[in-house]
Formats: structure tokens, C-alpha cells, sequence
């Protein structure tokens, strides 16, 4: 009785090994709908900006930020910064129609 125990604990073994050396990584976790949209919108708003060089920095730390709280599951955490990083983002590109400054006139 013994062996046939330690026979089925070193098959179990040898399956929870093969696991971790494929490099099976456990699935992110979810972020409500709302979340997901809001992290989607900006994401592109990060992107038109960066295409006019007209990114803040600010609004590309919210982004990572809102990123980041999307892998952890924090649905409140990604809604709240990819707002300001699409907020950031709507002040950077209304930056662009600014007047140009001459230093001298």
C-alpha cells in the first residue's frame, strides 16, 4: 500500500513539474467591460498623440499605470487612469493649436 502511494505522489509530481517547465503562466486577471473599453480608447488616444509628437508624459504614466492595474484585475484603478491618460492626451494634441512663440519680437 505504501508503494502504490508513493508511486501515484511521484506521478502527481512529475505533472505539476511538466506545468511549470512549459512555461504555462497562470491567466490575467479580468477587468469589467467598462474597464476594458475605457483602457482600449486609451490606448489609441496614446498612440494618435505619440504619432503628432504631441504625447505628455503624464498621459503615457497613466496609460502604463492603467496597464498595470489591468494585469493585477483593478477595474477601478485602469478606469480611473486611462481617463487621465486620454485627458493628458486631449491637452497635449489642443497643445498643438497653440501659437508658436518667437523669443525676440
Amino acid at each position: 500500500m505504501l508503494a502504490l502511494t508513493a508511486a501515484a505522489l511521484l506521478g502527481l509530481s512529475g505533472c505539476a513539474d511538466m506545468q511549470t517547465k512549459t512555461g504555462d503562466k497562470p491567466a490575467a486577471a479580468a477587468i469589467s467591460a467598462e474597464a476594458q473599453a475605457a483602457l482600449t480608447a486609451a490606448q489609441a488616444d496614446v498612440k494618435a498623440a505619440k504619432a503628432k509628437n504631441a504625447l505628455w508624459t503624464t498621459a503615457e504614466g497613466a496609460l502604463k499605470a492603467a496597464e498595470a492595474a489591468a494585469a493585477k484585475g483593478d477595474s477601478a484603478t485602469v478606469i480611473k487612469q486611462s481617463k487621465l491618460a486620454s485627458d493628458h492626451v486631449k491637452k497635449g494634441m489642443a497643445q498643438l493649436n497653440y501659437p508658436t512663440l518667437k523669443v525676440g519680437d
